[in-house]
């Protein structure tokens, strides 16, 4: 079935941005095959903010050159399969993600992703139903559409 006129394509790694944790530049992994998104976060500490439990937590390797100090609420306590298939309880929380020029709010699992090549998984449920096609032998297709180098 041919793409739909507004159709964005993508690869199979993209650099996207999280504005609302202060993450301007992400390397991320698409993962049709997790179901949800994953945020690699260290020494994350509930907190409550007017009635909301939140997440503060510290994302070292997104792209850039120093330990970025995020803050989000959560949205959810999940049991979630790591890697290996096996269910870990995670935090979620809920922020925005800006990929080919839109934007649009994802949930995020924070997990330990350190021995990870990418700091962040963007899962199916991150993508579905917004008119994206992923291209799984290509890369960094949103940069190309922007105007930026590869």
């Amino acid at each position: 079935m041919p793409p739909k006129t507004n159709s964005i394509v993508i690869g199979w790694r993209e650099f996207v941005s999280l504005p609302g944790l202060g993450l301007g530049r992400v390397a991320a992994k698409v993962d049709t095959g997790a179901r949800t998104s994953a945020l690699h976060a260290e020494d994350v500490e509930i907190f409550d903010k007017g009635g909301v439990p939140h997440a503060r937590f510290f994302v070292p390797h997104a792209g850039i050159a120093t330990t970025v100090r995020c803050v989000a609420p959560i949205v959810d306590n999940r049991a979630i399969k790591n890697t290996s298939g096996n269910p870990e309880d995670r935090i979620v929380v809920r922020t925005l993600l800006v990929l080919g020029g839109r934007r649009w709010s994802i949930d995020l699992s924070l997990a330990d992703r350190q021995a990870m090549a990418f700091p962040l998984i963007l899962g199916r449920t991150a993508i579905r139903g917004r008119r994206i096609l992923v291209h799984p032998g290509r890369s960094n297709l949103t940069m190309m559409t922007q105007g930026q180098p590869t």
